[in-house]
């Protein structure tokens, strides 16, 4: 927007493009062939709030690579997400072959208020779909603020472990309970864990997909 203003002699020149690779570059780049974990899910996957490095996919790669796991950890979070929006992308998804599945979604469905029923189809139907694809899932469960009341809040908790036995998953119980009682842990609404909140849970997300990893 500035670009027409000043003069236009005492301009210095552009600096030079920077080489982009040509095509043959391209094709020859050796490609990723390390089997793939696709985190799958919304905000919390995300990593609404922190930097792009914070996210709990990023710390989960940092930490596999350090323990030497040859994996590529994708962060399929978009913030907002619903288990129906989750549907949507699922063939996208799936194309990835990912190796393993950690299925984070539900949690938006929740605090709208929709219907139980249409959250499990939906997570049903994804399972099913990376299960038929050859993918190891892991399931995240969710809660939801105490003012949804007992009876909506325990039949959304109990979907997950319904789904998880029906399918015979390895479910991750609620992934932000041990971060509520520690300072500095939630970011200010309350939903979202901080920087130091994602660190505080890769210890036990590791712990819990290391019995499914080769080296």
């Amino acid at each position: 927007m500035l670009s027409g203003c000043g003069k236009t002699e005492n301009r210095e020149a552009p600096p030079a493009p920077a080489p982009t690779p040509t095509a043959r570059e391209a094709a020859e780049a050796p490609a990723d062939t390390r089997p793939v974990i696709l985190c799958f899910g919304d905000s919390l996957t995300a990593g609404y709030g922190v930097e792009a490095s914070g996210s709990y996919p990023s710390l989960l790669q940092m930490a596999l690579d350090a323990k030497g796991y040859r994996y590529r950890v994708v962060n399929a979070g978009i913030s907002g997400d619903t288990t129906s929006g989750g549907v949507s992308r699922l063939a996208d998804a799936v194309a990835m072959k990912p190796a393993l599945v950690l299925l984070e979604l539900g949690g938006n469905d929740g605090l709208r208020g929709l219907p139980i029923d249409v959250t499990r189809a939906n997570l049903d139907e994804m399972i099913r779909g990376f299960q038929g694809a050859g993918a190891t899932v892991v399931l995240a469960g969710m809660t939801l603020p105490r003012n949804y009341g007992p009876e909506y809040i325990g039949q959304f908790e109990q979907l997950y472990r319904d789904l998880a036995r029906q399918h015979k998953l390895t479910l991750i119980p609620f992934l932000l309970e041990p971060l509520i009682a520690k300072p500095g842990m939630m970011q200010n609404d309350g939903i979202h864990p901080t920087a130091s909140g994602y660190r505080e849970v890769i210890p036990s997300f590791v712990r819990i997909l290391e019995p499914m990893l080769k080296k």
